[in-house]
């Protein structure tokens, strides 16, 4: 059986440090970017085809993420910024000061978006009362890398930059409630579509928790630092990436390595299954964002995913 050659999708000119798959859409899904060139873009998932870039920011991207619709698109930038944007149209709808750099963004299920950078303060942002002042969570010991919304919006889980460790928040009362133990920083934080799962690359380790508990209920430690990480529940695979430019293939049972994609030219920084969970898109130092399937195996020629 002949193995699907990986698309390769151009037009960043800088390093690609997040990638966001949307959930299923009647339109089908999409793809956002974020990179240090400051050009977040939006992709078509499956084909990787450009549709559009969103113009504005005057520093580097850290984050770009999609709400569940796909219709409203989150960016966070090194220009100490956040900002909302019409995913459909392109254009800004939203832009939140900040004192720092904004390194990650999270849309809740309902209309909210949490915050969070190098001032260490996590902000949640009403989107129906945009000029309202969002709600602080308490200051957290370092800069915050990750957030991720959990258990209906009433948790908010934060991973710091320079520090073990995952706090837990809970939104209601907005307190600090529980802080998970690590033995690394968190590089990457990922729920899977259905809400059960959680992934973390935590360096040699990536741990499986499920979101309902917070319980720990698989970890594997992987030979190389992963600074990404994503998980397949239907197929029990999960994927891994960093710093050896390698984007790892593994059994989630055994954690045995079973396939291994060589292509990029610089570290992975981010990696995620699509909805379909028949393949996963990597983003690297390179520039460059690459479209897997887990049949893959064969090094990684251009296709249709140039920028238009």
């Amino acid at each position: 059986m002949s193995k699907k050659v990986p698309i390769v999708c151009h037009g960043h000119s800088r390093p690609i440090v997040d990638l966001n798959y949307s959930h299923i859409t009647p339109d089908g899904y999409f793809l956002a970017s974020a990179s240090k060139d400051g050009q977040p873009m939006l992709r078509h998932g499956e084909s990787g085809d450009w549709y559009g870039t969103f113009q504005g920011h005057k520093g580097a991207v850290w984050s770009c993420v999609l709400n569940h619709p796909a219709l409203l698109c989150a960016t966070g930038s090194a220009d100490f910024t956040a900002r909302v944007w019409d995913a459909c149209s392109g254009n800004q709808l939203h832009e939140f000061a900040h004192s720092h750099i904004v390194r990650t963004t999270a849309f809740s299920h309902g209309n909210k978006l949490a915050t969070g950078g190098y001032e260490k303060v996590i902000r949640i942002y009403d989107l129906d009362a945009p000029d309202a002042a969002p709600v602080t969570l308490p200051q957290a010991s370092s800069g915050i890398r990750c957030l991720t919304w959990l258990q209906d919006d009433n948790v908010l889980l934060c991973a710091l930059i320079e520090k073990p460790g995952i706090n837990v928040y809970d939104v209601r009362t907005s307190q600090l409630v529980q802080t998970i133990e690590t033995a690394a920083p968190v590089t990457s934080m990922e729920v899977t579509f259905d809400g059960q799962y959680m992934t973390t690359a935590e360096g040699s380790a990536v741990r499986f928790f499920d979101t309902t508990t917070l319980k720990l209920m698989k970890q594997h430690s992987v030979k190389h630092n992963a600074e990404a990480a994503s998980f397949c529940p239907s197929k029990k695979r999960f994927v891994a990436g960093g710093e050896d430019m390698w984007v790892h293939v593994y059994d989630y049972v055994t954690g045995e390595e079973v396939e291994c994609n060589k292509g990029h030219h610089g570290p992975v920084h981010t990696l995620q299954f699509a909805p379909t969970y028949d393949s996963y898109a990597s983003g690297s130092e390179d520039g460059t964002i690459r479209i897997w399937y887990l049949d893959s195996g064969a090094d990684a020629t251009n296709g249709n995913g140039a920028a238009a």
